[in-house]
């Protein structure tokens, strides 16, 4: 008579694959990037197909329609919110003030500096758009109950905390955009020169 054997599998504890990743789809920034690219392709859609501004020029506007009325907000100080580069934030404000979405107003005894504030236009547009991206996050957190959102939100703070704080270590190599598989040379629009060294910008702001 043949005995059936144990599935030695069948009684072993579930693992946990962002404690023990086993290939890149079990890593956390990395399951975290696609909820971000599937739920944030419809925040993208919105922008860029109903209003007409790109997923960067949002987030920007977004950050000074939370912020811009409590305090001047430079270019810089703006980019530092919306974890972007200097270049990066500089070519989307500039397309944001093109499209007369934001202004830049020079600071009160200094015309060299200058601060960011929505238009009119600007904040009509952060009325509209921000309630559908507002939809969007919720719709996506109503496979939770109030418990675990809650839990969520303070587990969210504690690995930003701790994102910030390996960042703030030090130590790691200079990012190299031309060496990762550029074609050509970025040009030196306020970032780096080829020799690797930090291109005067035209602003301080």
């Amino acid at each position: 008579m043949q005995t059936l054997t144990e599935n030695p599998t069948a009684t072993m504890p579930p693992t946990n694959r962002l404690n023990q990743p086993q290939c890149i789809e079990d890593l956390l920034l990395y399951r975290l990037g696609c909820v971000l690219a599937d739920a944030g392709g419809i925040v993208i859609r919105y922008c860029e197909g109903q209003f007409g501004i790109t997923r960067r020029e949002w987030r920007l506007l977004a950050l000074l329609g939370a912020h811009g009325a409590q305090a001047s907000i430079g270019s810089s100080a703006l980019a530092r919110l919306a974890h972007l580069d200097r270049p990066r934030a500089s070519r989307a404000i500039t397309s944001l003030v093109g499209k007369k979405l934001v202004s830049r107003v020079a600071r009160a005894g200094d015309a060299r500096q200058v601060t960011l504030a929505l238009t009119a236009a600007g904040e009509a547009l952060y009325a509209e758009v921000f309630p559908l991206t507002a939809r969007v996050n919720l719709d996506l957190l109503d496979t939770l109950d109030e418990a675990e959102a809650t839990q969520l939100d303070g587990m969210l703070a504690r690995l930003q905390q701790r994102a910030q704080q390996m960042a703030a270590r030090g130590g790691l190599p200079r990012a190299d955009r031309w060496r990762g598989g550029r074609r050509s040379p970025p040009l030196p629009e306020g970032g780096e020169t080829l020799a690797g060294k930090p291109a005067e910008a035209a602003s301080r702001t």
